[in-house]
């Protein structure tokens, strides 16, 4: 399947191309155009518009266009709920992810280290991959706190590592 988007890849446009291709659609492409292209290309290329004006998958109702994804294809993994917490506050004036000031730092530092929206989205799937990792790492933790909190750190460690290769 076809995806576009607006050229000059920043959070949401990095952080939706990853969250498709590895939880909806592996053999995505993906088309970077000019605002204004976007609903002309998706009709041409019979591809779907994402983080656009007027984008089904956008911006709307105070929620960010990989947000947006999460509810359309109803991906209900709560670690990608956690990440959805840092994307938002990366993107959007929301700043209650402390993390998400992070990642607009990262996204924005990248534009200038990637030839073009392709080779930035492909760079940036490591962040995201890291950043899925730190929220299942966050979330376990949490839930196996009282656990945690009788075991040495070595245990921890130990604890830990193996509930994220479950």
């Amino acid at each position: 399947m076809k995806w576009v988007t607006r050229e000059y890849v920043h959070v949401d446009r990095t952080a939706c191309p990853w969250l498709i291709k590895k939880f909806i659609d592996p053999k995505a492409q993906f088309i970077f155009v000019p605002a204004e292209k976007i609903e002309e290309t998706a009709k041409a290329q019979g591809a779907i518009p994402f983080d656009a004006p007027g984008a089904k998958l956008g911006h709307k109702d105070g929620k960010c266009s990989f947000e947006a994804i999460l509810e359309e294809y109803r991906l209900t993994d709560p670690v990608l709920h956690e990440l959805a917490k840092i994307v938002h506050s990366a993107d959007t004036s929301d700043r209650s992810a402390q993390e998400g000031i992070g990642l607009d730092a990262v996204m924005t530092g990248s534009r200038f280290n990637a030839k073009d929206d392709f080779e930035a989205v492909e760079k940036a799937a490591y962040v995201y991959d890291a950043l899925y990792s730190y929220c299942k790492f966050k979330l376990l933790r949490e839930k196996h706190k009282s656990d945690l909190a009788n075991m040495d750190r070595k245990q921890q460690s130990e604890f830990l590592k193996k509930k994220m290769q479950e």
